[in-house]
Order: C-alpha cells, then sequence, then structure tokens
C-alpha cells in the first residue's frame, strides 16, 4: 500500500515538471517561446556606479594581443548582427553580452563587458544602440516574435551604429563619462566605448588608452573605424590649463571631420560656451598624438578631440547644454557605415586599419 502511495505520488511529480517545462509562460503548445523581456535599466546610473565603485579603484593588465584582438573581433561581430558568434568569440576572453531597456530613453541597448575579472584587468565596456524593433536577448539574440536568432553563421540584422562617442580617461577627467553617456542618449545609433580604469593605474601609463595602441579601449575603437564609424572623444581640463576656453574642439591629427567640428563649435557657441577652434588658433590639448584620432585620419573617417574644462563638467546643466550642441552636430558626422555590410575582413580590422600595434607601442 505504501508502495502503491509513493509510486502514484512520483508520477504526480513527473507530471508537473513536464507540464512546467513543456508549457512556460506565454507559450503555445508546438510553438516558439516568446522573447524574455529585457531588465529597464538607467544606463546613466548603471555608468556612475561603474565609474565609482569599479574604476575608481580598479587595477590594470595590459592585454594580450590575442585579448585585445577578441574583444574588438566580438564587438565588430556584434555590429554586423552575428550575435552568437560574437558571444562565442567574447567568451575567449571572459567577456559577455547583456540587453537592456534604458529608462531615461525607452531605447534598447547591449552591454559588452568583462565577466570574470572587471576590477582586476581594467579593459573597460561598450555600449551598442540598438533599434527599437529589435529586441535582443542576453544570450541567444531573441526576436521579437519569440524566435531563437543568432545561430551560428545567421545574419541578423545589424544594429543602427552610426557614430561612436569615446570616453578614455573617466575618473582622471572627472564627469567626462557623464558627457559621453549624455551625448550617447542624445543621438541615436551611438556606440560608448568607456575606459575600465584609470588612466594612472597601469605601469609605465600603459593605461593611459588615448595615448597607447595595445589596449582594448584601442583595439576596439579601431574596430569602429573599419566599420566607418566617425567618432567623438570627450575629455576633460583644469580651468587653469585654458582659462579663457570652456571647450576646445580639434578634429585631431586629421581634417576629415572639420565640417562636423565647425558645426560642433558653433552649436557650442550657441549654447553660452566659449570655444577654441584648433583649426583657428593655437590651443592647449590638441589631441594631435591621440592614437584613435591617428587611426581615423588614416582611414580618412571623421574624428573629434573635445576637451571641456571642470566648471562644465562640474554642472548638470552645463553638461546638458553641451550634450544638446553635440546632438544638434551629429548629423554632420559624415559617417559611411552601411547597413548589413563591414569594412571587416577576416579576423582583423579591414580597410587598412590595423587594431593593434606591437605589444608595449605608446604615443606620447
Amino acid at each position: 500500500m505504501i508502495f502503491a502511495i509513493s509510486l502514484v505520488t512520483a508520477l504526480v511529480v513527473v507530471a508537473v515538471v513536464l507540464v512546467t517545462s513543456g508549457g512556460g509562460e506565454g507559450s503555445v503548445k508546438g510553438g516558439p517561446q516568446r522573447a524574455r523581456p529585457q531588465e529597464q535599466v538607467d544606463l546613466a546610473a548603471r555608468i556612475d556606479d561603474f565609474t565609482r565603485q569599479t574604476i575608481r579603484r580598479s587595477a590594470f593588465r595590459p592585454p594580450t594581443a590575442l585579448e585585445r584582438r577578441a574583444v574588438a573581433d566580438g564587438v565588430g561581430l556584434y555590429l554586423d548582427g552575428r550575435r552568437a558568434e560574437a558571444e562565442r568569440r567574447l567568451a575567449e576572453v571572459d567577456f559577455g553580452v547583456s540587453a537592456f531597456n534604458d529608462t531615461a530613453t525607452g531605447r534598447p541597448f547591449a552591454e559588452i563587458a568583462d565577466r570574470a575579472r572587471e576590477s582586476t584587468r581594467g579593459w573597460g565596456r561598450v555600449y551598442v544602440d540598438l533599434p527599437q524593433n529589435l529586441s535582443d536577448g542576453a544570450a541567444g539574440g531573441d526576436r521579437p516574435d519569440g524566435a531563437a536568432g543568432g545561430a551560428a553563421g545567421e545574419q541578423v540584422r545589424r544594429p543602427a551604429a552610426t557614430w561612436s562617442v569615446q570616453v578614455p580617461h573617466p575618473v582622471a577627467d572627472a564627469d567626462s563619462e557623464k558627457l559621453g553617456v549624455g551625448a550617447w542618449r542624445a543621438t541615436p545609433g551611438g556606440v560608448l566605448v568607456l575606459a575600465g580604469a584609470h588612466r594612472r593605474a597601469g605601469k609605465d601609463g600603459a593605461a593611459d588608452v588615448a595615448h597607447r595602441r595595445d589596449t582594448v579601449f584601442h583595439a576596439v575603437c579601431a574596430e569602429l573605424v573599419a566599420h566607418r564609424l566617425p567618432g567623438i572623444q570627450v575629455h576633460g581640463f583644469a580651468d587653469s590649463t585654458e582659462p579663457d576656453y570652456d571647450v576646445i574642439v580639434s578634429t585631431g591629427r586629421g581634417d576629415h571631420g572639420r565640417t562636423w567640428g565647425e558645426g560642433l563649435a558653433s552649436a557650442l557657441s550657441r549654447q553660452g560656451f566659449d570655444v577654441c577652434r584648433v583649426w583657428v588658433r593655437r590651443c592647449a590639448l590638441e589631441g594631435r598624438t591621440n592614437v584613435q584620432g591617428r587611426v581615423a585620419a588614416d582611414a580618412e573617417l571623421p574624428f573629434l578631440h573635445v576637451e571641456f574644462s571642470r566648471t562644465v563638467r562640474e554642472s548638470p546643466a552645463r553638461i546638458a547644454r553641451a550634450v544638446k550642441a553635440i546632438r544638434e552636430a551629429a548629423g554632420l558626422a559624415g559617417g559611411t557605415a552601411r547597413p548589413g555590410s563591414s569594412a571587416r575582413t577576416g579576423a582583423g580590422a579591414g580597410a587598412g586599419v590595423s587594431a593593434d600595434a606591437s605589444a608595449g607601442a605608446v604615443v606620447a
């Protein structure tokens, strides 16, 4: 009798497990599972937490050529819509992809970040704005119709990436990340590249990513150049460095961003800022040795190196005005990205752009 009761109980438990696992919420017998809803997050708060809790205290371990190539490849594959391949490539170096919705804009975005040693390697994060009609699961690229996406080799529609904003010196250039987030939010289609450690965290300037070619930050930015995405890099300076100016706008080593730069400088002036235009007069911090700018110049792609005073960066109201100017000038960036195509060739950056230089390479 006891054996019979135990057998019946076991059969009931099995039946419940089968029904629960086979008929999950929103499923139809024989049909696909619905896509999981994406977590709602405030991107600005998320990056602020990352800056205060991780970047401020992070160590820095220089990546090998293979490691930085893996992250850059993963970002490039993700931009190409080959998301399952991207996740596999990123996983080789313990990076991963998560998808969220930004509460301030309602837009979905992907976060590409270190999953294992973020506070010891200090390699940073990448944020990709996604089309609003494409819901991307954190692992596998679920589509809004519920069908699983991202099978090996499958070409999923490419995210609408058209430009990049780069923040190479968070913490060191205090609150520069707030300008980066604001610009990303104000202008859809952006890729935000954020360094993961203080510029002095590494030995002999190894973490100063704006002047090193052997970092994950540089490898990712070079990959974006290979995808023909123009870039704006935001920095900060002490008021005493250029007391007559609030903002210094430069096209870096090249001049392919001149139209964009002139438009941004004019927009900033309309917002009440005193702007030094490097192509008109000499200014401090012209950004001509910036290595990301050099790669963009070699590829004949628009690039802006923009320095904001501490007075601008410490004021939320002034940051909002600066972001408004960046948005006004965004249409002059002149990117040449083509939906569904890539300038990448093989595993490396194409179009004559090399994402990596020899280990230890530094530009003063």
